[in-house]
């Protein structure tokens, strides 16, 4: 790679690694330290091939998605570990922001995305968290759109089964809370 491509390279993971890294912990279910190897794993590939990339952000994406695929096909798959995290230290839920409620719904969301197989977790991020339409995820999970549609459906009833206070947020309450708004892990300017 030239001098002008690594600068560009770098420039990309100052300003975008961030954003992927909350991608890639959701894909994992919470866990960082797993998040933080896909997207490092995606990263490198990106660097063989980065004067080759049109778009990098969804290329890279796309790398995290399809590496998080392989990690269900796996024959013997590795179990996730649950570990109880604190909350978010005050403040962190902007001004005027009840915080402590704000904590503990990104907790248990992310309890009970923790407990979804991969592949549930995996089709809701995309769909949800990314804002993905079905074709798309199909696309990129190589599958049909009927199975994202099944998925997805089995997926939002196990996550009700899993927390049933989601269910009793009202209007404001969940308006309140965004899909992207959820950070498992905290970024500061």
């Amino acid at each position: 790679m030239d001098a002008e491509g690594l600068e560009s390279f770098r420039d990309f993971v100052d300003s975008r690694s961030s954003a992927l890294l909350r991608t890639a912990v959701l894909l994992c279910g919470g866990d960082r330290h797993a998040g933080e190897d896909l997207l490092q794993n995606a990263l490198v590939k990106a660097a063989g091939r980065w004067q080759r990339i049109d778009e990098p952000e969804a290329w890279v994406r796309q790398v995290l998605y399809r590496q998080q695929v392989s990690r269900w096909r796996l024959k013997w798959p590795r179990r996730e570990v649950s570990v109880a995290e604190p909350p978010e230290p005050p403040g962190s839920g902007g001004p005027g922001a009840d915080t402590a409620a704000a904590a503990e719904l990104r907790l248990v969301i992310r309890q009970a995305l923790s407990r979804l197989t991969a592949r549930q977790r995996t089709v809701l991020v995309l769909r949800y968290f990314e804002d993905l339409p079905e074709a798309d995820v199909a696309r990129l999970l190589g599958c049909s759109v009927g199975t994202v549609r099944s998925t997805t459906h089995r997926s939002l009833a196990r996550l009700r089964q899993l927390a049933p206070e989601l269910a009793a947020l009202g209007p404001a309450e969940a308006e309140r809370f965004d899909a992207h708004d959820y950070s498992p892990v905290e970024v500061r300017p």
